[in-house]
């Protein structure tokens, strides 16, 4: 009878593929760039680090759209600080993942333009298409986690 009490003791939802877990790992590290930093890279001249900084811990497993809507705030707040000389320079110091997120950031803020920074986002793009190829794009729109 040994093997019957095993039996009823495990949980044959546990392997079911078709159970929807909701995923709740809203870590800390996600809550977006730190905008202080950001801020003070930008006064400082130093816009390499402010880039990389404004692309540290993107919002990508976030729900609270409140935290997706500052992370693209700050990241626009580069990105439009940028000398347009410098632009490709900071595209070529990102590794593929990196390019792939620039491109998230591109769109979502072609999604909501403010003044003059389609001009500036497609000078980005441009950028960021030279280095990351078609492939970029493709991976960005396929993706199911946004920024």
């Amino acid at each position: 009878m040994q093997p019957a009490a095993q039996f009823r003791k495990v949980d044959v939802d546990e392997y079911d593929e078709n159970k929807f877990v909701d995923e709740q790992e809203e870590a800390v590290e996600q809550q977006g760039p730190d905008s202080l930093e950001v801020d003070t890279l930008i006064r400082q001249g130093d816009m390499l680090s402010a880039f990389h900084a404004a692309l540290r811990n993107p919002p990508v497993n976030m729900k609270n759209q409140a935290v997706k809507e500052r992370a693209q705030a700050i990241v626009l707040k580069v990105l439009t600080s940028f000398k347009s000389s410098e632009i490709e320079q900071a595209v070529k110091s990102l590794d593929r993942n990196g390019v792939d997120l620039l491109m998230k950031y591109i769109y979502k803020g072609f999604e909501k333009p403010t003044e003059n920074s389609s001009a500036i986002l497609l000078q980005w793009h441009e950028k960021a298409l030279a280095v990351g190829g078609v492939g970029c794009i493709v991976r960005v729109l396929t993706a199911r986690k946004t920024v």
